[in-house]
C-alpha cells in the first residue's frame, strides 16, 4: 500500500502536465474516517480513507492545499492555471467572499480567458453559454436580470481590450484574476470551527501569514492575529489547542475543538504554511532558480512569438492597403480612360 507522499508525487508528475510546484498541492478525499479532509503524507492512504462494503473507488482529488503570501510568486503556468481554477470556483461557491463589484470584474477576466479578446458581434449578452459567471448568492442580492449582469461584465470586458497594449492571452487573464482575488481577505485561509475557554464558537483561519482568531459572524475581520515571525510553537493536547508567543511576557492563547482529527488538521495546515513561510525568508531553493529561469525564458519565448505575429499581421494589413489603393487607383485609371475615349 502506498503513503500518501509516494502516491502524490507520482501521479502528479504523470498526469499533470510536468507540475513541478508539487508544494502547493495535496491530495483530498470525502470518504474518510472524519470526513473531507487532506490525506497525510506520512501515513497509508488505506488508513486514512473509508472503504464501503461495496468497494466503490474512493475519489481522491488534487488540489491547492497552501497558497503563497504574493501570486506572482508562482512560477509555472500550470500552477497559475490550477490556482486560477480552484479560486474560481471558492469564490462562485462563496468559499471566499467577494463584493458585487469585484465579482462583476473577476467574472470579465474569466471571459477573457476563455474568449480572449472582446469582440462585439460574438460576445453579446445571451450568447456567452450557460457558464456561470456571478455568485448565485450576489445576483439574488439585487434587483437585477441575468442579462443585466451580462452585460455589466461584458461591459467591463470590453475595456480589457482598450485599455492594454499587451498581448492578453489565457494566462495574461487568468494571472489578473488571482491578483484581483488575491486582496479578498479570505483568499487562501483555512477556517476551523474552534471555542474559547469560556465555551464560545470562533473561527481560527491559517493562512500563508500567521493564524488569525475572528468572531463567528465576521470572518473578514480577525479579532487576534498571530503573524508566523511571532509564533513560536505550536502544539494540542487531546481537544486542547496552544499557540505559545515568542514573547515570553505574552500568555499563550489556548482554544479549543470538537475532536482530535480537527487539532490534527489545524496543526498540519501550521506546519505546512510555516514552511512555506521560512522557505521564502531563507530565498529560493536550486528548483525554484531553475523554474523562476524556465519561466523567464517561456515568457521571452512567448514575446517573441507575440512580436513575430504582430509583425506578420501588420505586413498583411500593409499589404491588404496597398493593394486596395492599386485596385482604387487602377479604377480610377479606367475610369478616366473610358471618359477620353467618349470625347
Amino acid at each position: 500500500a502506498e503513503y500518501g507522499k509516494q502516491w502524490y508525487q507520482r501521479r502528479v508528475r504523470a498526469n499533470t502536465m510536468g507540475l513541478r510546484e508539487t508544494w502547493y498541492f495535496g491530495l483530498q478525499s470525502t470518504k474518510t474516517t472524519a470526513g473531507q479532509m487532506w490525506i497525510i503524507d506520512e501515513k497509508r492512504i488505506v488508513d486514512q480513507v473509508y472503504i464501503s462494503d461495496d468497494n466503490k473507488p474512493v475519489q481522491l482529488n488534487l488540489l491547492v492545499k497552501f497558497y503563497p503570501q504574493d501570486v506572482n510568486d508562482l512560477n509555472q503556468d500550470i500552477t497559475k492555471h490550477l490556482f486560477y481554477l480552484q479560486v474560481k470556483d471558492q469564490i462562485l461557491s462563496r468559499i471566499i467572499f467577494a463584493p458585487a463589484e469585484v465579482c462583476v470584474m473577476l467574472a470579465s477576466f474569466t471571459l477573457q480567458a476563455k474568449y480572449g479578446d472582446y469582440d462585439p458581434q460574438k460576445h453579446k449578452v445571451g450568447q456567452l453559454g450557460n457558464e456561470q459567471l456571478i455568485p448565485e448568492q450576489v445576483m439574488n442580492q439585487y434587483q437585477l436580470t441575468k442579462e443585466g449582469w451580462e452585460q455589466n461584465v461584458i461591459n467591463w470586458y470590453a475595456q480589457h481590450s482598450c485599455r492594454s497594449t499587451v498581448d492578453r492571452d489565457r494566462e495574461w487573464a487568468e494571472m489578473q484574476y488571482l491578483i484581483i482575488a488575491e486582496s479578498l481577505k479570505m483568499f487562501g485561509v483555512n477556517y476551523f470551527l474552534i471555542q474559547n475557554k469560556r465555551g464560545t464558537d470562533l473561527w481560527l483561519g491559517v493562512d500563508a501569514c500567521g493564524l488569525h482568531i475572528t468572531e463567528m459572524d465576521s470572518q473578514q475581520k480577525p479579532k487576534i492575529a498571530f503573524p508566523w515571525s511571532e509564533v513560536k510553537n505550536i502544539s494540542f493536547q487531546d481537544k486542547k489547542f496552544t499557540i505559545k508567543p515568542v514573547n515570553e511576557k505574552t500568555e499563550d492563547f489556548k482554544f479549543f475543538t470538537k475532536n482530535i482529527r480537527t487539532n490534527r488538521m489545524i496543526l498540519q495546515m501550521c506546519v505546512g504554511n510555516h514552511e512555506l513561510y521560512t522557505r521564502r525568508h531563507k530565498g529560493d531553493t536550486l528548483v525554484v532558480q531553475a523554474l523562476k529561469q524556465q519561466a523567464k525564458e517561456e515568457k521571452k519565448r512567448k514575446q517573441f512569438e507575440r512580436e513575430k505575429l504582430e509583425k506578420e499581421r501588420r505586413a498583411k494589413e500593409e499589404a491588404l492597403r496597398q493593394r486596395e489603393e492599386l485596385e482604387f487607383r487602377l479604377r480610377k485609371f479606367e475610369a478616366a480612360a473610358r471618359k477620353a475615349n467618349d470625347k
